[in-house]
């Protein structure tokens, strides 16, 4: 049984599709031993309702006194580099949070003191964990829709400002440091990077909308926030060969239809909802060219044998990134949202940013392996 730490005990911890309230169902797996959070009130209300025997106030106190072998970083954005070196630094397996880290040379630091410790990462987004996503990399990878062409993305929200009754303050997503591309758009880009592999170039256009946002409504409705880094980022990769993506990372997608992803291949085309239960989440739409003797068509599939696999997931939901990290510590599965694929998309991201202001593509020099 892993014994596990919780650094941060806000909204993604304590929702009902957060992590504490779905860890039960790993419990045979995982232990939750302590909490710890800035916020004393807050993470006293959280062990008595979660189990947790101990809480803690900060990070330091918690790795010197409690006996767990893993940590789950919750922190906001920008601390997500610092808290994950001192708990690698402590000897303790580490989930967090995307993105890994701000910089490339904290990302570098925490891959290279895993890979010293015989540590382990994993880092969200799961995207890649969902079966639909698992077989629509299976239907690429064997050729299914030929050789691709092109994919699409739309990874992106409204931003948390303009959700109803966000229950934090939000300002801190529209500041340098966060924005919708560590936020949102990198769903898109690990989804990206699980169905076509590592990319090779990146070149974008990114800018501000509007220099000021207000709370929509919750707790600090008509609050102003003055933005200060980009919320509006569209992105093109290249993975060689003449296959290329396209990725937003904005907060200013308020509503759309049609598929979330999109695969476009010589031979057919792949699409895919999202995968939240309340939309559905477990269709492929696929179209081949020769859907039957000289004819074209779409195509059912029959997805029965994913069924119990998308019925876990969506049991877990965010406790699925633990679940994932005891696997890969207790060996019983394969690595899927490592620190090399996190510090590829990291660099995406922020390579972005500078081509966007460059105007340039740029180079990738990261890379990763796929199983």
């Amino acid at each position: 049984m892993l014994k596990l730490g919780v650094l941060g005990v806000g909204a993604i911890a304590t929702v009902d599709y957060g992590v504490l309230p779905n860890l039960h169902h790993i419990a045979d797996k995982v232990e939750l031993v302590a909490l710890c959070d800035p916020v004393e009130e807050r993470t006293a209300a959280a062990a008595k309702t979660y189990g947790a025997r101990e809480t803690y106030a900060t990070l330091d106190e918690m790795l010197d006194a409690s006996d767990i072998d893993l940590v789950l970083n919750l922190t906001p954005i920008p601390a997500h580099g610092p808290t994950s070196l001192k708990i690698l630094e402590a000897g303790k397996h580490l989930a967090t949070e995307k993105p890994l880290a701000t910089t490339m040379e904290e990302a570098d630091a925490l891959i290279d003191l895993a890979a010293a410790s015989g540590l382990k990462i994993v880092c969200s987004p799961p995207n890649m964990l969902y079966p639909s996503r698992i077989e629509a990399a299976r239907l690429i990878r064997e050729g299914v829709i030929g050789k691709v062409a092109f994919a699409k993305v739309r990874a992106s929200h409204g931003g948390p400002a303009s959700m109803m009754n966000w229950p934090t303050d939000p300002t801190w997503f529209y500041q340098e440091g966060s924005g919708p591309l560590f936020d949102v758009g990198v769903y898109g880009i690990h989804e990206m990077l699980g169905l076509l592999g590592p990319a090779k170039r990146v070149s974008a256009f990114s800018g501000v909308t509007e220099p000021t946002r207000v709370v929509r409504s919750g707790p600090y409705a008509g609050k102003e926030i003055t933005v200060t880094t980009d919320d509006n980022t569209l992105i093109m990769l290249d993975f060689g060969g003449g296959t290329f993506a396209v990725v937003d990372g904005t907060f200013n997608v308020n509503a759309a239809k049609g598929p979330r992803l999109e695969v476009f291949g010589r031979k057919g085309t792949l699409n895919l909802p999202n995968n939240l239960p309340v939309n559905g989440g477990r269709g492929i739409d696929l179209f081949l060219l020769e859907a039957a003797a000289g004819l074209s068509g779409w195509v059912d599939l029959d997805l029965a044998h994913l069924e119990p696999a998308q019925q876990r997931v969506d049991k877990l939901r965010r406790a699925l990134l633990v679940d994932h990290l005891a696997d890969v510590v207790n060996g019983t599965a394969e690595e899927v949202m490592g620190g090399d694929v996190a510090r590829h998309a990291l660099e995406i991201m922020l390579k972005a940013h500078e081509s966007a202001r460059t105007g340039q593509a740029l180079e990738l020099t990261t890379t990763f392996s796929r199983s």
